[in-house]
C-alpha cells in the first residue's frame, strides 16, 4: 500500500459519491483528503497504518478511520461496497476523453449509459445530443474518442509493459536450461507502443523452457503451446510469444525477430547480393553460389560485420537510412543513460507533484545526477494547482536556501529554479517579463485550447519560441499515447523557429507522452536544434522515466552532443547564464 494507493482510492470515492449525487461537501472532503495525502511531507502511509493521523488539518475522524483501514488491511469495505453499487463497465467511461463525473452522471441517470458500448449507441442515435449540456458537437467528439480507443485497444505503451518484460526475462534467464534470452520485436526497437512481446531463448531443451514459460506467475491464459513456440496472455491482456532456438540459430533469430519487417527485407536483399540467404534461423549459402559456408555467429555485431556493415543498434532498425549509414561507417554513436548529468521539467507538491522539493532533489542525487530543474505549473493551469507569481517567488527562495545548504555540506549538486509556463491561446506567456526574468530557465507548454487550426497552433508555438525568456518547449504536440491524438501543428515550422532562436525542444520521457516523436529528431538535429530529455516527473519514482527518454532518443538517432542535459553542472550554469552558487 503506497501513498498513491491511498490518494487514488479517496479520489475514486469522491467520483462515485458524485455519481450518486451525494452532498458536495462530503465529496469535497474526500478530494481534499486525497490532495493532503499526496502532498504530506512525512510518511503518511505509516501514520495511517499506526492510526496516528489525528491533528493533520483536513483529515477528519471519518477519513482517519478509512485511511487506517486501507493502510493496515490493504482494502476498504466502504469503497468496495460503494463500487459494487455500479456496473463494472461503468468505470470504463472515465477513460474516454471529454467525459467527467458530471457528464457520466447525466448519461447514467437519463439514458442508462453504463458502458462504452451503450455510450456509443446513444451518441450515434442522436439521444445524447438532446441532453442538456451535450449537443451534436459533444456527441461527435465522444464518438471520435471511442473510435480512437477502439483502434488502439490491443496496443500498450512502452512504459506499461517494461516491468512485465523485465520480470519474464529475468525468469527465463534464471532457468538452468536457458543459454541466452532476449525480448525482441518492437519492444527491443523501443517503439512507443507495442502490440505484443516477442521473447527469444537459446536452449538445447526447448520443451522444458516452453513448459516453464506457460506456467509463469502472471500468465492468465495459454493461447498456444508447441514444441518450440508458445503464446500466452498476461493478466493485463498483453500477449507474449516465446520462440526457443538452438544456440547456433540464436543470433540470426534475434536479428530476424527484432525486425522491423522493412529492415529485414533490406538485410535479406543485401545477403542475396553477396551470394547468401538470410532467414530467421541462419545465414546460408545461396543455391548456385560459390561462397563458403559462413561461420557461426556469437553476436549480432558479427553478423552485420560479415555483411559489410557496422553494427546497427536495435532502436535504429526501421529502414530509415540506417543500413546505408552502416555501410558508409557513418552511424552515430547513440546516447546512453550514463551520459545524463541532470534534467529539467520536474514538479513538486507546490503544484501537482507528489513529493517535496527536498525529496525530489534527494532522489536526483541518489540517481547520480548533478542538477535538477524544478518547473512547477504556472497559474493558468489551475487544474494542476499552478503557482502565481507570489507562490513562485516563495519557491525560488526555498530553492536558493536548499542550494546554499548543499554548498555548505560540500554536496556538488544544484537545483535550478524554473517554471512550466503555459503558452496562452494567443501565444503569450502566463507570467510577465519581470517574473520570467527571475527564473533560471523556462519550459513553455500548451495545456489548453488544443483544438486550434494547424496554422493558429503553429503561430501560437512560434510566438512563444520567439520570446527571449523561453529556454525550451515542453511536450511539443500535446499527445497522450493511446489516449489523445496530438494537436494539429506544423512541426517542421516549429523546428525551424527553434533553430533560429536557439530554443531547446524537450523529449518528454513520460511514457504517456514520449513527445517530441522520435521520427522528427533527425530533422531537428540537422537544423542544429538541441534536445533536453525530461521526465516530467510528478514524483521521485518518475525520475526513472529518463530511461524511456534515452531509449526514444536513441531511436531518434540522438547522440550525447545533441542532448543538452548530458553537460556537467559547470557547463549548464554557463549555458543558462546563471552564476554558480556561492
Amino acid at each position: 500500500m503506497t501513498r498513491d494507493d491511498l490518494a487514488d482510492t479517496l479520489e475514486e470515492i469522491a467520483l462515485l459519491l458524485e455519481l450518486k449525487g451525494e452532498n458536495p461537501f462530503k465529496i469535497r472532503a474526500y478530494r481534499g483528503g486525497a490532495e493532503i495525502v499526496r502532498q504530506f511531507s512525512g510518511d503518511i502511509v505509516l501514520l495511517a497504518k499506526n492510526n496516528e493521523l489525528k491533528g493533520i488539518k483536513g483529515i477528519g475522524d471519518a477519513l482517519q478511520q478509512k485511511l487506517h483501514e486501507l493502510a493496515s488491511t490493504g482494502k476498504l469495505d466502504f469503497y468496495e461496497n460503494l463500487r459494487a453499487e455500479f456496473p463494472e463497465t461503468l468505470f470504463d467511461l472515465f477513460k474516454i476523453p471529454g467525459l467527467g463525473p458530471k457528464k457520466i452522471k447525466a448519461l447514467y441517470e437519463a439514458l442508462a449509459v453504463d458502458s462504452v458500448a451503450k455510450l456509443k449507441e446513444v451518441a450515434e442515435s442522436g439521444e445524447m445530443a438532446k441532453l442538456s449540456g451535450f449537443g451534436a458537437k459533444t456527441a461527435e467528439k465522444i464518438l471520435e474518442a471511442i473510435a480512437f480507443r477502439e483502434s488502439n485497444a490491443d496496443r500498450f505503451r512502452l512504459g506499461d509493459v517494461a516491468g512485465a518484460v523485465a520480470s519474464i526475462l529475468d525468469d527465463l534467464k534464471a532457468h538452468p536450461e536457458c543459454l541466452r534470452a532476449e525480448a525482441a520485436g518492437s519492444y527491443r526497437r523501443a517503439k512507443e507502443t507495442v502490440h505484443d512481446i516477442d521473447f527469444l531463448v537459446a536452449s538445447s531443451k526447448p520443451e522444458l523452457i516452453i513448459k516453464y514459460f506457460v506456467s509463469l506467475e502472471g500468465v492468465q491464459k495459454v493461447i498456444a503451446e508447441g514444441a518450440t513456440k508458445a503464446s500466452v496472455y498476461l493478466e493485463s491482456g498483453l500477449q507474449c510469444d516465446l520462440r526457443v532456438v538452438s544456440n547456433e540459430e540464436y543470433v540470426c533469430a534475434l536479428a530476424y525477430f527484432t525486425g522491423s519487417k522493412e529492415h529485414n527485407v533490406v538485410m535479406r536483399g543485401r545477403a542475396l547480393e553477396q551470394g547468401y540467404t538470410l532467414n530467421e534461423y541462419r545465414l546460408g549459402v545461396k543455391e548456385g553460389s560459390d561462397k563458403e559456408v559462413p561461420p557461426a555467429f556469437e553476436t549480432e555485431a558479427q553478423l552485420y560485420e560479415f555483411l559489410g556493415l557496422e553494427y546497427i543498434p536495435p532502436e535504429l532498425r526501421e529502414n530509415t537510412g540506417e543500413v546505408e549509414a552502416a555501410e558508409e561507417g557513418d552511424l552515430p554513436r547513440l546516447i546512453e543513460v550514463e551520459n545524463l548529468r541532470g534534467t529539467f521539467h520536474n514538479h513538486t507538491v507546490a503544484s501537482d507533484g507528489k513529493n517535496t522539493l527536498e525529496e525530489m532533489a534527494g532522489a536526483a542525487i541518489e540517481l547520480g545526477l548533478q542538477y535538477l530543474g524544478i518547473a512547477d505549473h504556472s497559474k493558468s493551469s489551475f487544474q494542476a494547482n499552478g503557482l502565481d507569481a507570489s507562490r513562485l517567488r516563495k519557491q525560488l527562495n526555498e530553492i536558493k536556501a536548499l542550494n546554499q545548504k548543499f554548498t555548505e555540506e560540500g554536496t556538488k549538486f544544484r537545483v535550478f529554479a524554473g517554471s512550466e509556463v503555459d503558452i496562452l491561446k494567443d501565444g503569450s506567456l502566463d507570467f510577465d517579463d519581470e517574473m520570467l526574468g527571475e527564473l533560471d530557465y523556462v519550459v513553455a507548454s500548451v495545456h489548453n485550447a488544443m483544438t486550434l487550426s494547424e496554422k493558429d497552433m503553429t503561430d501560437r508555438l512560434i510566438k512563444a519560441v520567439n520570446h527571449p525568456s523561453v529556454t525550451m518547449l515542453g511536450h511539443l504536440t500535446g499527445r497522450l499515447l493511446l489516449r489523445r491524438e496530438p494537436y494539429a501543428v506544423n512541426i517542421p515550422a516549429v523546428i525551424d523557429a527553434c533553430a533560429e532562436t536557439g530554443t531547446i525542444i524537450e523529449l518528454n520521457a513520460n511514457p504517456w507522452r514520449l513527445d517530441m516523436d522520435w521520427r522528427w529528431w533527425k530533422l531537428a538535429t540537422e537544423k542544429g536544434v538541441k534536445c533536453s530529455i525530461n521526465p516530467d516527473a510528478h514524483s521521485i519514482d518518475h525520475l526513472d522515466f529518463l530511461w524511456f527518454g534515452v531509449r526514444l532518443a536513441r531511436k531518434g538517432w540522438l547522440t550525447r552532443e545533441d542532448v543538452i542535459n548530458t553537460r556537467d553542472l559547470t557547463d549548464i550554469e554557463t549555458f543558462l547564464n546563471v552564476d554558480p552558487v556561492s
